[in-house]
């Protein structure tokens, strides 16, 4: 589990092995950059941890909480934290392998019993994590609600519908579409349902197919949410072997009837993140999922 620290001032000359150091007191043989923000460092000890370089000491120390509440429930596979420190995240790496059937079947188990593990409240931020978290580069607030459609629209649809409008990606004229079907989300959500604990970003690169035959989870925007949110997450972006994830977590944990008529509900939040970070594509798409649920 990840543990934290006090955060330190940097200067220019730290990178991701003096924090691999840090956070996990071996002497580092070996850095390779993967991108801009991430590198894998090979520890004097055999192992290989990923360091990850957030924007902010906030965005870090939402990430580690996060996989510290998800660890925590016993259910899903995600990257053994060694802590944060300012915004230096450092995990295990997951060597990689290929998606399976079987793989699949067992990671759609997991997340029933990680979504079962529950929340206190719509909104709930992960022990330690912070109010204002983030979705990918995304700001998002983990404010409380005790009904999740009304809690889905303030605090997951409309923060990034008006950003969006502010940015002009969206029309006010367009805007419209989105406010009227958050009006109708009490009548078109199904079923009451407990908070449940999400992953809150399950987009498929977010799931490694680890070389040990299991799926892993990383880059969790971890709080209390509804279930399904999850779930439509791993439909919008596409997942290999979704059958096997589904009948997995269908035999662990039932859905609600006619949950598949509302995976457009719970894809427009992660779609106005999406025109917030990306632009007019997403918008559009975001746009058309709204007119489709409106005409259910």
């Amino acid at each position: 589990m990840c543990g934290t620290r006090e955060a330190q001032v940097y200067d220019d000359g730290d990178g991701p092995g003096a924090a691999a150091t840090r956070l996990t007191g071996r002497t580092v043989t070996e850095e390779r950059p993967l991108s801009g923000a991430l590198a894998e460092v090979a520890l004097d000890d055999g192992r290989t941890v990923m360091v990850k370089r957030a924007d902010s000491v906030e965005e870090a120390r939402a990430e580690a909480a996060g996989l510290r509440w998800l660890a925590g429930t016993g259910t899903v596979r995600v990257p053994t934290g060694h802590g944060h420190d300012g915004p230096w995240l450092v995990t295990d790496l997951i060597a990689r392998g290929r998606p399976s059937r079987e793989a699949a079947l067992d990671l759609g188990r997991a997340l029933a019993g990680l979504h079962l593990a529950g929340a206190p409240a719509f909104g709930s931020a992960p022990p330690g994590g912070p109010r204002e978290a983030y979705i990918g580069r995304a700001p998002m607030r983990n404010a409380e609600g005790a009904a999740w459609p009304q809690w889905y629209a303030e605090h997951r649809v409309l923060p990034y519908l008006r950003r969006a409008v502010d940015d002009g990606t969206i029309t006010l004229a367009e805007a419209e579409v989105i406010e009227r079907l958050c009006a109708r989300l009490p009548d078109l959500a199904g079923p009451a349902e407990p908070p449940a604990r999400l992953h809150g970003d399950l987009w498929n690169g977010n799931v490694l197919w680890g070389a040990d035959g299991h799926a892993w989870l990383i880059d969790p925007a971890a709080h209390g949410g509804h279930r399904e949110t999850d779930l439509a997450m791993l439909h919008l972006f596409g997942c290999p072997h979704l059958d096997e994830v589904l009948r997995g977590y269908e035999s662990a944990a039932p859905l609600a009837d006619g949950w598949s008529d509302r995976i457009g509900l719970h894809q427009l939040f992660p779609l106005l993140v999406h025109a917030v970070l990306f632009g007019r594509g997403y918008a559009e798409q975001a746009l058309s999922t709204a007119k489709a649920a409106l005409e259910r």
